[in-house]
């Protein structure tokens, strides 16, 4: 058996040299569990993230169920708590975010078809519920994961991990398009 190694080490991390961070950032509107926050963060920190926005009833990574999962992450990816969501969204829109929901509604856009214009903020809304009304209405898209099975809906924090690894691929792509070099390209 091999010994682990950080991604970092390896020569596939070669064609993420240049993404410190990501023009992403989060919003979290009544998202319930500690548990979930916490692996929001994790993801964040492990996709270059560059901030998190907690809202409504969200808990904040000075709970410890956070803590728990989030596992040193919550100190690594800059975040705050927002009394107003709609106001941060207009301040976001205002700085030339497009603001995405991730919700399963009848006029999603399939995930993978979606094309982020960057920056982009994604909002995830409560684990039941979804997003409130007003917070969908003030996004410029609606972007679904394709669902095939018994199930129309993934966790929230599963279905984070998902977008945010997907908009990862999506920006090195950008990145490696705008310098000249093959998205195909290997370093082996």
């Amino acid at each position: 058996m091999s010994e682990r190694v950080p991604f970092q080490a390896t020569r596939g991390a070669e064609r993420y040299d240049a993404l410190t961070q990501i023009p992403v950032s989060l919003l979290l509107d009544d998202v319930r569990s500690m548990y979930n926050v916490g692996a929001f963060f994790r993801t964040a920190d492990a996709a270059a993230i560059e901030h998190i926005y907690l809202c409504g009833i969200t808990p904040q990574p000075t709970q410890p169920g956070v803590a728990k999962t989030a596992l040193g992450a919550e100190e690594a990816v800059p975040w705050s708590h927002v009394e107003q969501p709609l106001e941060l969204l207009s301040e976001l829109r205002a700085k030339g975010h497009e603001l995405v929901a991730l919700e399963t509604n009848a006029h999603a856009v399939d995930l993978f078809y979606w094309k982020p214009q960057f920056p982009v903020c994604v909002l995830f809304g409560n684990e039941v519920d979804g997003l409130k009304a007003e917070l969908l209405s003030a996004c410029d898209v609606c972007v679904r994961i394709p669902m095939l099975g018994l199930k129309h809906s993934l966790n929230v924090a599963t279905a984070g991990g998902v977008v945010m690894y997907e908009i990862l691929r999506k920006y090195r792509n950008l990145v490696e398009s705008a310098s000249g070099r093959t998205m195909y390209e290997t370093s082996e």
